[in-house]
């Protein structure tokens, strides 16, 4: 990731992409099982769907609970905003409307295989890293990117271990 000097209002966004030699169909069951999500993150330790769903469907919730070195631990209710199968399954945390963060991923049928990208945003409304800009406005900018860097490099394992896994179910 290169230096973008983007601020927090900017919205800004990451994305990875990786070819995953297993088909879209298999590839979706992985992405689209939110309680294999904390297996695979380094932040996100546990997942639960609200409101009695048991599957994503757009206005579906569910509940994250976090933890980061030098953020703490939180929890994050995120709504299903995008889930079309086999092709995409987005959620935003917070407000659906304003949320805090959006995640999502794209499934692109290519050949025998799958492109698989994951893409953030965050803001618009605030979220943890707002405290942190708060205390420290001159900053903004490198927080910004160094908080980027870290989403980049999550996804980067996400996209490694989905890619392990449907790979194994050949």
């Amino acid at each position: 990731m290169k230096w973008t000097g983007q601020v927090y209002a900017d919205t800004p966004t990451v994305s990875v992409s990786t070819y995953i030699d297993a088909p879209v169909e298999r590839v979706w069951t992985l992405v689209s099982d939110i309680r294999l999500m904390p297996r695979l993150s380094a932040e996100l330790q546990e997942v639960e769907w609200l409101d009695g769903a048991a599957e994503p469907r757009p206005g579906s919730r569910f509940l994250g609970r976090s933890a980061h070195p030098d953020l703490g631990s939180w929890e994050t209710v995120s709504t299903v905003v995008d889930c079309a199968a086999p092709r995409c399954f987005g959620w935003a945390v917070g407000d659906p409307g304003h949320p805090s963060s959006v995640w999502r991923f794209t499934l692109t049928r290519q050949g025998p295989g799958t492109v698989l990208e994951q893409w953030a945003q965050m803001g618009p409304a605030p979220s943890g890293l707002t405290f942190a800009i708060e205390a420290m406005p001159d900053k903004e900018q490198k927080i910004v990117f160094v908080r980027l860097r870290e989403f980049e490099t999550g996804m980067k394992a996400n996209l490694a271990a989905l890619k392990d896994l449907a790979e194994k179910e050949k």
